[in-house]
């Protein structure tokens, strides 16, 4: 199963100037290839709008014109990641520091939402008293959106990174416990019956077939909500945080700031597209049992 489309037919230029390459780079090198073109497109259909005088400079300022000015748009970051601080044109050193403190709340958030969402899963599964008095709960509460947790973080964790990290735990830890359920009914019987005859324990079935067999589909639970935690966070960092690239947009939309908001949602987008090829290769080094073709 696949969470993406394939990537298209590798470009004849691509083929013709690197012979030599083998054909694990030459996807990679399409792949590159028709991220660029599609980039490319777009940027250029909105740049064609723009001297078209279709759209408004002054609400969708196009890319040309909000990558003009970076280094004053750099100066509304700021190094700490202090509540209230007020940004003195940090530079390219603020803006790394601002886009690693979000990117931390995402994978902290993800990893603690995945790890105890997959514990809480399989012991809702396998022991009866458990599954009577958490599975009611879990239903009832798994389609609460996670904005909707927002005040409930902030009365209970305050200000600070815990209420986006916790926002960011809720957006995957009630799906991972349902699908944790699902998967671990869906392994076919045989593994469990060939590991019973080889003598292995219940432990041992769980960890060594059971878990192995369930991972590539929670893998793409965690990729598909992986851009929903994005969300979530920006919105607990305007509200809750008071930091970050959420906070930051929050400020350029009250001020009027276009550039500032387009360049931003720019970062954004590039730290989620970086962020899912982060997990798609821990998901290839994990889990090495898997073809190449069945963890995309």
């Amino acid at each position: 199963m696949t969470t993406h489309a394939r990537i298209g037919p590798i470009p004849a230029p691509v083929r013709a100037a690197l012979p030599g390459l083998s054909p694990a780079w030459r996807r990679r090198l399409a792949g590159l290839f028709w991220s660029f073109v599609s980039l490319s497109l777009f940027a250029g259909l909105w740049e064609g709008l723009w001297a078209l005088d279709l759209v408004n400079p002054l609400l969708l300022p196009p890319p040309h014109l909000f990558l003009a000015d970076i280094p004053g748009t750099l100066r509304y970051f700021d190094r700490s990641n202090r509540i209230g601080s007020v940004a003195s044109g940090g530079g390219v050193a603020a803006l790394l520091i601002t886009m690693g403190w979000t990117t931390m709340r995402v994978f902290v958030g993800l990893a603690l939402g995945f790890v105890c969402g997959v514990l809480v899963g399989a012991l809702v599964h396998y022991v009866r008293i458990l599954r009577n008095l958490l599975l009611p709960t879990v239903l009832l509460l798994a389609p609460i959106s996670p904005v909707a947790w927002l005040p409930v973080a902030i009365f209970v964790f305050g200000i600070g990174d815990k209420p986006a990290i916790f926002l960011v735990f809720i957006t995957l830890f009630f799906t991972i416990v349902l699908s944790t359920g699902a998967q671990i009914e869906s392994v076919p019987k045989n593994y469990i019956h060939v590991a019973r005859i080889m003598g292995a324990t219940g432990r041992q079935t769980f960890w060594r077939v059971v878990l192995p067999a369930i991972l590539p589909s929670l893998f793409m639970t965690l990729r598909l909500n992986l851009f929903g935690a994005w969300m979530v966070v920006l919105i607990a960092e305007t509200v809750g945080v008071g930091t970050g690239l959420g906070q930051i947009t929050s400020m350029a939309r009250s001020t009027f700031n276009a550039k500032l908001v387009f360049f931003t949602m720019a970062i954004i987008g590039v730290l989620g597209f970086l962020s899912d090829f982060a997990l798609r290769q821990v998901q290839r080094k994990m889990l090495w049992w898997v073809g190449p073709g069945g963890a995309r």
